[in-house]
């Protein structure tokens, strides 16, 4: 990073989500664009995970040596991370969110060593598909599930971000705009094993990894049956399905499963009276 892509303020955000009602966390999810679920992973699965990611191959990124990603999705290296994917507590609330029909989209590795650059605001998926996320980012509903194997202070790469850029209809909300900052950017700085989820056209980055420590965060894409690609994504292998844990497997569904359908009658049959999905009354206790 050059020295005019610095970013000189941090604004921490201090929330107790842990105090939070789960009608609290879907609307603050829904509007804000994030949730927080402090060291949802206990510290033997959080070990676990971290000693069988230990060894997995590692790539740089083109923009720093120091930011590194792994060359396969974690959950083919790693029978617990493939297990974290079906994990019953991250589970209930995706299903309470997106509905039950839902299904797993993408594992992500990274480690952020010492003396990483920040990551400028993005966003982790475009509509019409990009050279970065293929397709599986075009997703219409689309959450990034970021389970943080390090903890997260003001000098290890905490993680930023813009509340409500996800439901702007500005042009300057074009997830295929990338920013340095924003003046009114937050900073979230959390435990290790905490989960934090976000969906993926909210814009966010990172700050720089100045600890000498590395910052490791595992990254998984969620999204409802219905949600289909805007192109047609290359399938899981088959093999790696047939051989993943049984908790697993139920969410490794065909990555083009869809609900699109071009015809639509005006007066279909079988029209339902109630939907509480998406029920104004949801936010309240």
């Amino acid at each position: 990073m050059s020295d005019h892509e610095e970013v000189d303020f941090m604004t921490i955000h201090r929330t107790d989500f842990a105090t939070f009602t789960r009608p609290q966390l879907v609307r603050h999810l829904e509007v804000e664009g994030f949730v927080v679920f402090p060291e949802i992973l206990p510290p033997d699965l959080l070990a676990e995970v971290k000693a069988e990611l230990a060894d997995i191959g590692m790539t740089p990124t083109s923009y720093s040596e120091c930011q590194t990603r792994s060359t396969v999705q974690p959950q083919w290296h790693s029978r617990v991370v493939a297990e974290l994917i079906g994990y019953p507590p991250m589970i209930e609330f995706l299903k309470h969110v997106m509905g039950p029909d839902i299904m797993f989209t993408r594992g992500f590795f990274q480690r952020s060593l010492p003396g990483c650059p920040g990551i400028s605001i993005h966003t982790d998926g475009q509509p019409h598909g990009s050279d970065l996320f293929g397709y599986e980012g075009s997703s219409p509903r689309l959450l990034r599930v970021l389970y943080y194997l390090d903890a997260l202070t003001p000098d290890r790469a905490p993680f930023r971000l813009i509340q409500r850029s996800h439901i702007s209809f500005h042009a300057e909300s074009s997830p295929y705009c990338r920013y340095i900052s924003h003046p009114e950017e937050i900073t979230l700085t959390v435990p290790a094993g905490t989960a934090v989820i976000v969906p993926s056209l909210l814009l966010h980055g990172s700050h720089p990894n100045r600890d000498d420590r590395a910052r490791e965060l595992l990254q998984f894409g969620y999204r409802p049956d219905w949600a289909g690609p805007a192109g047609t994504i290359e399938e899981w292998d088959q093999d790696l399905v047939a051989n993943a844990p049984d908790i697993t497997r139920p969410f490794l569904k065909s990555l083009n499963t869809t609900g699109a359908q071009w015809e639509q009658p005006h007066k279909p049959a079988n029209m339902k009276r109630d939907a509480p999905g998406i029920n104004p009354s949801r936010w309240d206790d």
